[in-house]
C-alpha cells in the first residue's frame, strides 16, 4: 500500500491525539504513574563489593543495599550517629597490657573493646547463595561446569532464600579487609588499629598457598576458620572490635560500608569457579539487609534498585532540627520506610541532556552545572539566593548547604621564602591572606556557591563557631553582623613588617615573586591563573605559575619543593579532628607521606592535637580547638579558601530531600507524588502539532496541480493513431 505524505500526516495527528504518554518520554509507558524515582549517574562504578569500594558514586549505591551496625540521623545536624542494626550506640571499655579494666582516662590504656549487639530479626535480600534444596542443603554453593551453561547472570538463577543477619557476617567482612585476593583501601589504615589486623593478611596468604597447592579449583577460603583477635564473635547477635589504644573516631568508619555485614555463603558462591568469567562477583550483584537491592546492573546504560521485599522495620525520624517543620522534613515522622519502590539510575555522561530532561519532568532531581546556572539561579538585591521566575514557575525547589569541605591555597612551610615560623614570616603570609579575596574567587569561579573560610573546620562540624566568635582575626574584622576581609592597607603594612615594603627587597631592590605551582586541569584555568596574579598585584607582590603534568606536580608536593599550591580536602567523617590532622606535624607529606600537605610542624599545636584528638565533643575539646585554631591563624600556613556550597534542585513531588553530605542511605528516606509528576510531564511535553499541521497543508496545496493535470488528462478527446492520407 502507498502512503501518501498527507495520510501519514493525518496518521500521526491522530496517533498524537491517542497518545497517554508524552511523545519525547524516555521511559517506558507502562512506568507512567509508578512509585519509581529517576536519578543518573555519570561515570560506571568500579567497585560494589564494600571491602575494596571507597567512592562517592559507589556508596551512592551501596548504601542503599548495605547496612553498616551504624548510621548517620538523616535529619540532625551536627551530624549525628545512630544506630541502625545495632541495638544501641556501642560505647567502648578499656584494658590495660595485662587485660585488666582501666578508666577511660587512664594513662595505662592498652585497648578499647566494642561490644556491638545487633538486632534479632533482620533478613537478607533474596538471593541464590541462600536457596536449599527440599532437605534444606545449600542449593547453588558446590555447582559444576555442567550447571552453568545456561547462566549467564544472576538472575538466571530460578531459586533464591535468604536468612537472619548474625553477628558472623560483621566479623566475617572485617576479615575481608585482609583478603589476599582483595585489595582494600583500609587495610593499612585499619591494621593499626585492629588487634591482629596488621599480621593478618600474612596468615591468610599462606592459608590461601596451601588450599590452591591442595586443590587449584577450590577459590574459596574460608575466612570463619582463621581467627582474628581484634575481630570475634561473642554470640549470635554480638560481636567485640578490639583496638589498639584509644581511637574515639572509630564509631564513624562503622557507619560506612567497609563494616556492613557479608554473609560467608555469598562468598562461597561467587568464589566457585565460572562465576568470575561470567561477572557474577561481588562487584556487580551486591548482597544485603538494605531498603533496596540492586536487580539490573548495566553500566553502560541503567541500573535499577528495587525495594527489598525482607527489609527489616525501620522508621522516619521523628525529630531533626529547628527549620525542619517549615520544610516539611518531619510530615512524615514515624511512618515506616522506604516510601519508593524502586530507583532507575540512567548513564548520562553530559549535562546538557541531564538538565533538558529534568526541565522536562524525567528526572526528580539536579544539580547545577556552570552552563545551566544562569538559567537556574537569580540573586536577589541582598545577594539572597532565588530561583529564576521560569524555575518558580514550574514549582522547582532548591536546597542550599555547606558541605563539609574545604578548598585552601596552602604555602609550603619547608619553603626558604613563604615558610618558617619567625613573625617577619607570619606576616608575609598574613599579608597575603588578606590580599587573596576568596569571597571575589567565590563570586567569579564559582557562581556564588561557597563562603569564606576562617579556618579549617567547615560548618556542621563540631569545633567551628559560626558568627564573631569564629572569625579569623588576623585577615577579617566584624563590622555589622558579618565578616569584613581587612584593607589593602593593612596587607601592605604587614607586608612592610614583614621586610617587604612596596614588594620589593630593601637590599637588593628586586621585586618578591611567589611561585603558585600547579597541575592545570585545562584552558579555562588561565583566567584563575590571571585572577591571582591580579590579587598579589594589589600588594605590590609578583605571582608567577610553574604549571607542571600531573606527575611532577604531585612528586613536588612529596619531595616538598613547591612553594604555594592549591589542594583541598573532603570530611571522612564529620569530627575536626579529620581536618585538624592536615596541620599535624607528624602527618605532613614531605617528612611521613602523610596528608599534611603544607608540612606544617609547630610543637605547641601538635601537642594539643595530640591531647584533642581522642577527647569526646566537650566545651574541654571546644577550648582546645579555640587554642589550636588561635595557633594555626597567627601562623597561617594556608590562605583559608572556602567551604563549598552545593545547590540541589527537585521538582514538587519530590519530598524529604533534605541535603546530607555524611549519610549513604537517604534514598529510603524520600517519597513521591507518582500522580502528580505524571500531569505535570504531560503538561510540560505537549507536542507541538502546528509544524506537523503545516506540512499537511503544504502537501495537499502541493499535490492540487497535480490532481488538476491528472483530471485534465482524463477527460482529453482521444487522437486516432491511423496512417496519413497519401
Amino acid at each position: 500500500m502507498i502512503i501518501t505524505l498527507p495520510s501519514l500526516a493525518m496518521a500521526v495527528l491522530l496517533l498524537a491525539a491517542c497518545s497517554k504518554s508524552p511523545w519525547n518520554n524516555p521511559y517506558p509507558a507502562g512506568e507512567a504513574g509508578q512509585n519509581i524515582l529517576y536519578s543518573s549517574f555519570s561515570e560506571r562504578p568500579k567497585h560494589l563489593d564494600p571491602v575494596q569500594s571507597y567512592s562517592s558514586n559507589e556508596y551512592a549505591i551501596l548504601g542503599q543495599i548495605y547496612e553498616p551496625p551504624l548510621q548517620y540521623h538523616y535529619l540532625k545536624r551536627p551530624y549525628t550517629l545512630e544506630p541502625l542494626t545495632a541495638e544501641v550506640m556501642p560505647q567502648p571499655y578499656y584494658l590495660d597490657k595485662q587485660g585488666k579494666p582501666v578508666a577511660e582516662s587512664s594513662a595505662h590504656v592498652a585497648f578499647s573493646v566494642y561490644d556491638i549487639h545487633i538486632k534479632p530479626g533482620i533478613r537478607y535480600q533474596p538471593h541464590p547463595a541462600f536457596a536449599t534444596d527440599v532437605q534444606g542443603h545449600p542449593r547453588y554453593l558446590s555447582l559444576g561446569a555442567t550447571e552453568l551453561v545456561q547462566v549467564n547472570s544472576l538472575a538466571d538463577f530460578t531459586q533464591t532464600g535468604t536468612r537472619e543477619l548474625i553477628a558472623a557476617d560483621y566479623v566475617y567482612q572485617i576479615k575481608r579487609l585482609a583478603h589476599p585476593k582483595l585489595h582494600s583501601p583500609l587495610l593499612s589504615f585499619m591494621g593499626d588499629y585492629i588487634v591482629g589486623l596488621k599480621d593478618y593478611p600474612k596468615t591468610l596468604k599462606q592459608a590461601y598457598a596451601a588450599q590452591i597447592k591442595t586443590n587449584p579449583a577450590n577459590q574459596f577460603l574460608d575466612l570463619r576458620n582463621y581467627p582474628l583477635i581484634g575481630a570475634e564473635v561473642v554470640d549470635r547477635y554480638t560481636y567485640r572490635i578490639t583496638l589498639n589504644g584509644k581511637y574515639p573516631q572509630f564509631v564513624y568508619w562503622l557507619a560506612m560500608p567497609f563494616f556492613a555485614p557479608f554473609p560467608a555463603e555469598a562468598d562461597q558462591f561467587y568464589q566457585q569457579p565460572g562465576m568470575a568469567e561470567r561477572n557474577i562477583v561481588p562487584d556487580w550483584y551486591p548482597v544485603g539487609t538494605g531498603a533496596y537491592m540492586l536487580t539490573r546492573n548495566d553500566p553502560n546504560r541503567e541500573m535499577v534498585l528495587e525495594r527489598n521485599p525482607n527489609f527489616h522495620p525501620d522508621f522516619y525520624p521523628q525529630q531533626g532540627e529547628p527549620g525542619d517543620v517549615e520544610h516539611g522534613y518531619l510530615k512524615d515522622a514515624g511512618k515506616q520506610l522506604p516510601f519508593i519502590d524502586r530507583i532507575v539510575l540512567k548513564l548520562e555522561k553530559e549535562t546538557i541532556p541531564y538538565w533538558n530532561k529534568f526541565l522536562q519532568g524525567y528526572y526528580d532531581s539536579s544539580g547545577i552545572g556552570s552552563d545551566s546556572f544562569d538559567q537556574a539561579i537569580q540573586f536577589g538585591s541582598q545577594g539572597d539566593v532565588q530561583l529564576t521566575p521560569e524555575l518558580q514557575a514550574q514549582g522547582i525547589q532548591l536546597s542550599t548547604t555547606v558541605q563539609p569541605t574545604i578548598g585552601y591555597t596552602g604555602f609550603n612551610m619547608l619553603d626558604d621564602v613563604v615558610g618558617g615560623y619567625t613573625p617577619a614570616r607570619q606576616k608575609l603570609r598574613q599579608a597575603i591572606s588578606i590580599a587573596i579575596d576568596h569571597e571575589e574567587f567565590i563570586s567569579i569561579f564559582r557562581n556564588g556557591r561557597g563562603i569564606g573560610a576562617q579556618g579549617p573546620i567547615p560548618p556542621d562540624i563540631f569545633g567551628h563557631l559560626a558568627g564573631k566568635a569564629g572569625i579569623n582575626p588576623y585577615v577579617y574584622e566584624w563590622d555589622k553582623d558579618q565578616p569584613r576581609r581587612q584593607s589593602i592597607r593593612q596587607a601592605k603594612q604587614l607586608l612592610a613588617e614583614a621586610g617587604y615594603p612596596n614588594g620589593r627587597d630593601p637590599k637588593t631592590g628586586e621585586p618578591l615573586i611567589i611561585y603558585l605551582d600547579y597541575s592545570s586541569g585545562g584552558p579555562e584555568d588561565k583566567a584563575v591563573f590571571d585572577w591571582f596574579r591580579k590579587q598579589f598585584a594589589k600588594i605590590d607582590l609578583q605571582m608567577s605559575v610553574r604549571d607542571t603534568d600531573y606527575n611532577r606536580f604531585q612528586e613536588k608536593m612529596r619531595k616538598g619543593t613547591a612553594q604555594m599550591f592549591m589542594w583541598g580536602w573532603n570530611a571522612d567523617y564529620p569530627d575536626p579532628e579529620n581536618f585538624l590532622f592536615l596541620l599535624y606535624g607528624p602527618n605532613a607529606k614531605a617528612k611521613h607521606d602523610g596528608e599534611n600537605a603544607s608540612n606544617y610542624d609547630n610543637p605547641q599545636f601538635n601537642a594539643l592535637f595530640d591531647k584533642m584528638k581522642n577527647m569526646a565533643n566537650t566545651p574541654q575539646r571546644q577550648a582546645i580547638i579555640q587554642q589550636m585554631l588561635e595557633i594555626t591563624r597567627r601562623d597561617a600556613p594556608w590562605l583559608w579558601g572556602y567551604y563549598p556550597k552545593e545547590f540541589v534542585l527537585h521538582h514538587e513531588w519530590l519530598y524529604n530531600a533534605k541535603p546530607n553530605h555524611m549519610a549513604h542511605n537517604t534514598l529510603k528516606y524520600r517519597r513521591l507524588d507518582p500522580q502528580l509528576r505524571m500531569l505535570k510531564r504531560h503538561e510540560w511535553n505537549q507536542p507541538r502539532l502546528w509544524p506537523i499541521f503545516i506540512l499537511f497543508v503544504v502537501g495537499v496545496v502541493s499535490l492540487i496541480p497535480a490532481v488538476r493535470a491528472y483530471r485534465h488528462k482524463e477527460h482529453r478527446p482521444a487522437v486516432s493513431s491511423g496512417q496519413g492520407v497519401k
